[in-house]
């Protein structure tokens, strides 16, 4: 009974996703791996093992800091099996998390640190945007108006859209930081549009704090379809004014080496365009 128990038990393992952290666990007496290798081997023979098994299981990023730190304010020993068991429970309630289905580490570790930026970009914005306060003039909440204003403004571009899979990423450069943000649309069959709740809600937190603070960036769209060439268009962010790139100046942005600046050769079969027409946008906010 109780190996039938078993078989329907969810876990999560946290994982040290490179050579930096793993060195770091290394301190620790209870720490058992000597060889960062080894340890990636016999973290994948256990996930393959539950696999077999029939155990669902999640992988999480595990940062030592992180852990340290949670020790501290937990008043636990941090050289300890059960501590660190104990920090990776509340990775698994708190922190992002990624479903192992057979996936090779290879893959397995790159989506998951994208995962963790993902949401650590999102907290980021957020705090911005909610530190922002209400508007010295008119009480109005600012991070609540622009939030409102992004979640229109994304609305519109995707409706505007023609079918088929969409690409989208906002760059805003913000409190001395650039933060980047991506989302990835599709149409069903029905012509509805498909996307992933997180994923939407972090690009629109990061196109509010451009327009909240007024910050410069630019957001461009990649639509694709079948038997048709790729679209590429986009607008820039001036001063909290949303405005449409031309077909050369999105031309010079991809086709432009962004660390050298060396001109690279267009991509075959895509089109580079202005965008559609959004309608009428909500007029920039003077708040203060």
């Amino acid at each position: 009974m109780r190996r039938a128990l078993r078989r329907e038990v969810a876990g999560t393992i946290g994982l040290l996703a490179d050579e930096h952290d793993f060195r770091a666990m290394r301190h620790y007496r209870t720490f058992a791996f000597a060889d960062f290798e080894t340890y990636l081997k016999a973290f994948e023979d256990l996930l393959s093992s539950r696999a077999s098994q029939g155990a669902p299981t999640a992988v999480a990023l595990f940062g030592p800091q992180e852990y340290a730190d949670f020790c501290t304010d937990a008043g636990l020993a941090p050289d300890s099996p059960s501590s660190r068991a104990r920090f990776t429970a509340q990775l698994a309630a708190t922190g992002p998390v990624i479903p192992y289905d057979g996936q090779p580490l290879a893959d397995l570790i790159p989506a998951l640190v994208d995962e963790s930026v993902r949401q650590a970009t999102w907290e980021y914005a957020s705090a911005l945007l909610a530190r922002l306060g209400a508007c010295a003039s008119c009480g109005e909440d600012i991070g609540r108006t622009a939030f409102a204003r992004a979640s229109g403004l994304l609305a519109r571009i995707l409706d505007a859209a023609r079918p088929g899979k969409r690409h989208l990423v906002c760059s805003i450069s913000a409190a001395s930081e650039t933060m980047v943000a991506v989302l990835h649309a599709d149409t069903d069959p029905d012509g509805a549009c498909q996307l992933d709740e997180a994923e939407a809600l972090e690009f629109t937190t990061v196109l509010a704090l451009g327009l909240a603070t007024r910050s410069p960036g630019g957001l461009v769209m990649r639509s694709s379809a079948p038997n048709s060439p790729d679209r590429v268009y986009g607008w820039r962010l001036r001063t909290g004014e949303f405005e449409p790139l031309t077909a050369g100046q999105v031309f010079d942005a991809y086709c432009t080496d962004a660390d050298t600046g060396d001109l690279v050769s267009p991509e075959s079969d895509v089109d580079y365009c202005v965008p559609p027409d959004l309608g009428p946008d909500l007029p920039p906010s003077a708040h203060r």
